[in-house]
């Protein structure tokens, strides 16, 4: 039988509805509906006339189950409009720019402090905190915080100081100490305060049980007769593998819990060895200065320093021993001297680098030059202050290895030598051992060559007058000449005589120049600024004169003994058996004073420091 299409398109709905129950039309709509939604969507996000934030190619399954708010449904699951105005999406607030650095409010550190299992923990950064002394700033916060707090895990992060603090309200108070405080150039120091994760230092704190197991490995490495600690590899240690302790001390924890165990049971400290623990920095180790302030002694030998500038971390140490050497840092320095120096300007109380005995003052006890009041030109008291420095310059230069010169010179001292080339010299060759420190700006074109060989502070001038050739100088062929002398600066030169006393010329006979440039200190004392240095081979007059039996070295500020004080010269030479010359220049020394004269003789005879040639 034929139906009319009106009769066939009831006789399908019909069907449909019988087919299909009320949860089956719901999911079929649905499903429709999203589908219709999404690629509404997808049109729009590509009409040029509409800038709305673009969406990657996995966006249809990140949106199919949520609602879309930029069409509005009409009621039936197919029919969809779009909107005119577009609502901004809760999903664009979400995801700030990645670029965008800012403070946290008060309110988000505030509304924090409601999840404490989630964000209890708070990081605490100061930039450019590297730069401040670690003790002062601390202090300085704590200060002006309005919360009492501990800081866990402080340490640096390149030029930023870090550390933590597990309080909401702590965090709020730090937050308004920013910008109040101000260092030496009055600039105030930003603290940026953000939630943080749980610190790896306290994810990674170990037990009671670890800590005890870890004190009893340290100790038996513990050398109690010599306050000696020895921790050479040890997270190789088999006592700590045995019981699955990973003790790398390059990480904080690790060396946390070290400084722990040297501050409760070794407080008396000197030595540590921490050699070969591929230490990369010192952060963890900056804590030494509080926890072992009595360590003298620190190897640091073969660990991965690659800089120099992590010995500032534990600079505060009054150490007197160092080891370095195996860092990658140490290969930076081509001159040792300026690995020397760059070491001791960290360490000035350093007397020994990777094994070496390094320059320290002895005897000449030279304080920071002042300006003494009664210091003028011409005056007796400027003749007696340069005779009496430069007898006991050449007597400490002509004996022992001169280390004793160090406190003769400012730390900032320049010294150079120069050696004349004279062609009708036949035996200008013997000088061959001070043409290597010759510096004739004149001959020598090699900029490089002219600055290296210009030595600069104390240390350097001293180590290169130990690499000259020993000598004796004959202080009777001194002639001094004043170029001028203030308050505040000395300037005189000196010629003479003095002959090698050993190596391959010994016996050879040297004329030389030197200029000083000095400051007179407040104990009648000389601190010399400037030094040069100019030596020749000896004329054939000079050989013969030099080393006669004059009583006393000519200088053209030379004054005549008087009846009494040639008296006093003869009965010291009777007495101590000097030459009499010598007898004259150690009463000089001491003022004339025959009894405290006796005394320095007996104590320097004792030590063994007065040459042979002084006596008859």
């Amino acid at each position: 039988m034929w139906s009319s299409p009106d009769e066939k398109l009831e006789n399908r709905s019909s069907m449909f509805f019988r087919k299909n129950t009320k949860s089956d039309m719901r999911k079929q709509c649905n499903l429709s509906y999203k589908k219709s939604s999404y690629h509404a969507e997808y049109n729009m996000n590509n009409n040029r006339g509409f800038r709305g934030r673009k969406r990657g190619a996995s966006y249809r399954w990140h949106k199919f189950h949520r609602k879309n708010d930029h069409f509005e449904d009409s009621g039936a699951p197919y029919g969809t409009m779009l909107k005119r105005r577009r609502r901004r999406s809760n999903e664009d607030q979400l995801f700030p720019s990645v670029w965008e650095y800012r403070q946290p409010k008060k309110s988000e550190i505030d509304r924090s402090a409601h999840n404490e299992s989630r964000r209890s923990w708070f990081k605490v950064t100061i930039p450019s905190g590297r730069k401040y002394d670690k003790t002062w700033l601390m202090k300085s916060i704590q200060n002006l915080c309005s919360v009492p707090f501990i800081p866990v895990d402080f340490h640096y992060d390149r030029n930023r100081a870090r550390f933590f603090v597990q309080d909401a309200r702590t965090a709020t108070a730090l937050k308004d100490v920013s910008h109040r405080i101000c260092d030496k150039m009055s600039r105030k120091i930003s603290i940026f305060v953000s939630p943080s994760v749980v610190p790896y230092s306290v994810q990674n704190k170990f037990t009671s049980k670890q800590m005890e197991q870890i004190k009893v490995a340290m100790m038996k490495r513990y050398d109690a007769s010599q306050k000696a600690l020895n921790l050479e590899k040890l997270r190789f240690d088999q006592e700590l593998m045995d019981n699955g302790i990973d003790m790398m001390l390059n990480r904080r924890t690790c060396m946390a819990a070290t400084l722990l165990i040297i501050q409760s049971n070794l407080p008396e400290l000197v030595s540590l060895n921490l050699c070969n623990n591929k230490l990369y920095q010192l952060d963890g180790l900056s804590d030494i200065v509080e926890k072992a302030p009595q360590v003298k002694i620190l190897n640091l030998s073969g660990n991965k320093l690659k800089t120099i500038l992590e010995l500032e971390k534990v600079k505060e140490l009054k150490l007197e021993e160092l080891w370095l050497e195996g860092n990658p840092f140490c290969n930076k320095y081509s001159d040792k001297s300026d690995y020397i120096s760059a070491v001791q300007n960290l360490f000035p109380k350093l007397l020994c680098l990777d094994g070496n005995e390094l320059i320290t003052p002895k005897k000449m006890k030279n304080e920071v030059p002042q300006a003494s009041k009664d210091t003028c030109k011409g005056s007796e008291l400027t003749k007696n202050l340069i005779l009496q420095f430069l007898k006991e310059y050449y007597l400490f230069y002509d004996s022992g290895d001169r280390l004793s010169l160090l406190d003769a010179y400012h730390d900032e001292a320049c010294f150079s030598l120069a050696v004349p080339f004279n062609f009708s010299d036949p035996h200008l060759n013997n000088l061959e051992e001070y043409f290597k420190h010759n510096r004739d700006i004149k001959k020598l074109k090699d900029s490089y060559m002219r600055l290296r060989l210009l030595k600069h502070t104390k240390q350097d001038i001293v180590e290169s007058l130990r690499l000259l050739p020993k000598t004796q100088h004959d202080l009777c062929s001194f002639w001094v000449d004043l170029c001028f002398s203030t308050k505040m600066m000395l300037c005189f030169s000196v010629n003479g005589l003095f002959k090698e006393v050993e190596g391959k010329y010994q016996g050879c006979v040297r004329a030389f120049t030197r200029t000083f440039i000095a400051t007179p200190s407040r104990n009648s004392r000389i601190c010399i600024m400037n030094d040069e240095l100019i030596v020749r081979n000896a004329s054939p007059r000079e050989i013969e004169n030099a080393f006669n039996s004059s009583p006393a070295p000519n200088s053209s500020l030379k004054s005549p003994l008087s009846e009494e004080q040639q008296e006093m010269v003869k009965s010291f030479s009777e007495q101590s058996g000097m030459k009499l010359n010598w007898s004259q220049k150690c009463l000089e020394d001491n003022g004339w004073d025959y009894t405290k004269a006796g005394e320095i003789f007996t104590i320097l005879q004792n030590e063994g420091k007065i040459p042979k040639e002084f006596f008859k």
